[in-house]
């Protein structure tokens, strides 16, 4: 199974990506783990990552686009595995399909979690981060139940911050899912709801189109 993850900031595509790559048995790979793989190990690529970094600037599309193909030669990857956070854009998109055309390996699947705007916002803001473990809790407790710890709202979950990430996910990155719908090779599927029954809506719907 070789199979892209896609969906607005809070659709909980880091939740559902841990239950899938299990369920199926497929390595869960991450930009953000790439990133700091790459930097933590001091490859050319992290060095490369990092002088934009330093310098406040995004990380070019070469670097990241290199990254992802390096991961993809790993053996953990023989048999699949889970995209999450990578493609970003449409570019992305036509490089990834580039790399995977020269293993001979293409995508099997993009599976798009769908929940509307207001919804996220109201998820999102909700949120609240502990000061001391980083646990990340629902609702408005004030202490930590891991380690007692002062609980507080990060930046990026205040109502104005989400509504500007949204707005760059839809012009940066939703395209994407036409990109896959075009190709056949989009699922969707609702990501509101109990976390194992979105887990099973979307086992069930890979293996339907797998089948």
């Amino acid at each position: 199974m070789r199979l892209i993850l896609v969906g607005p900031p809070g659709a909980g595509k880091g939740t559902q990506a841990v239950h899938l790559a299990a369920h199926f048995s497929i390595p869960h790979i991450s930009t953000g783990d790439i990133f700091r793989a790459n930097l933590k190990e001091g490859t050319p690529l992290g060095l490369q990552a990092k002088s934009y970094m330093d310098k406040g600037e995004l990380v070019p599309d070469s670097v990241t686009n290199a990254m992802v193909k390096d991961r993809l030669t790993h053996a953990d990857t023989a048999n699949g595995f889970l995209l999450d956070g990578f493609p970003r854009n449409v570019a992305q998109a036509e490089v990834l399909r580039a790399i995977l055309a020269e293993k001979k390996t293409p995508i099997d699947a993009a599976l798009e979690l769908s929940i509307e705007n207001a919804e996220i916002i109201k998820r999102l803001s909700g949120r609240r981060t502990c000061r001391g473990c980083g646990k990340v809790f629902p609702g408005q407790l004030e202490k930590c139940d891991a380690c007692g710890a002062e609980l507080y709202q990060r930046d990026d979950d205040k109502e104005e911050v989400i509504a500007r990430r949204l707005e760059v996910y839809a012009e940066q990155t939703a395209p994407i899912i036409a990109f896959y719908r075009h190709e056949g090779l989009l699922i969707t599927i609702p990501a509101v709801g109990d976390v194992a029954d979105i887990t099973a809506g979307a086992i069930r719907a890979l293996s339907q189109k797998l089948s």
